[in-house]
């Protein structure tokens, strides 16, 4: 995996991220982060690993429950702009390999490092849950990165037909295989700080095989302005 230049790396505090472009859950809480970071003007450095849950189940995630979390949380939060799959149904992703790839291509400073990384992992998320782009495909991907200001789209498509990224996601995969990585999201501060999936509390009211459904038992979205504040102090 490609680390963060020396610059990035003196900027400030960087935050690990664990999670999957197709989880909804992680979508919300990076996005939740990412607002409250800019409402506070609080520099946010990211370095996202990936926990492709297509490798954990050996299938695509079933669109099912990607619609059921994605109409809870659209709900609950309809400032994200969520809405359910619009295009064509054969246009739906069967996999978020190539989204992650391109994520941890984006890390190498030749291509804009930790910055692009972020950005163009938040425009993929924005452009498969806000505008339904098939983010499988690698025109779509390449098309989100020319979106991105830090990202340098060219050197990426170079980069990612030379195999950028995907060593390096399936190395993740492997560590989180370990037991500690709970799930998409986790979130691990330097100062020692983490959490699985925070900011929200919820249960499947059934097997979602036999029609259960995400209940939402809490939202508690202060967990943002007091990590940003937990980073600032490091």
């Amino acid at each position: 995996m490609t680390s963060a230049s020396t610059s990035e790396s003196c900027r400030g505090p960087v935050l690990t991220v664990w999670s999957d472009i197709g989880c909804p859950w992680a979508s919300l809480a990076l996005h939740t982060l990412r607002e409250e970071a800019r409402r506070s003007g609080t520099e946010l450095l990211i370095d996202h690993r990936a926990f492709p849950l297509e490798l954990f189940n050996s299938q695509p995630t079933p669109k099912r429950i990607v619609d059921a979390e994605t109409v809870v949380i659209a709900a609950a939060r309809p400032e994200l702009g969520w809405r359910l799959w619009s295009a064509p149904e054969s246009t739906y992703p069967s996999t978020t390999l190539p989204a992650l790839e391109a994520v941890q291509a984006a890390k190498d400073p030749a291509i804009g490092g930790l910055a692009a990384s972020d950005e163009l992992d938040a425009a993929l998320r924005r452009a498969f849950y806000a505008d339904s782009r098939c983010i499988a495909v690698y025109a779509e991907i390449f098309a989100v990165a020319k979106e991105c200001a830090h990202v340098d789209s060219a050197a990426l498509e170079e980069a990612v037909a030379c195999g950028a990224g995907r060593a390096a996601v399936f190395d993740q995969w492997r560590t989180a295989r370990g037991g500690r990585i709970q799930g998409s999201p986790h979130l691990f501060a330097p100062d020692g700080w983490e959490a699985h999936n925070p900011g929200v509390e919820f249960r499947w009211t059934a097997d979602p095989a036999d029609g259960g459904l995400p209940q939402v038992l809490r939202w508690h979205p202060d967990w943002a302005a007091d990590l940003l504040s937990r980073l600032a102090g490091s």
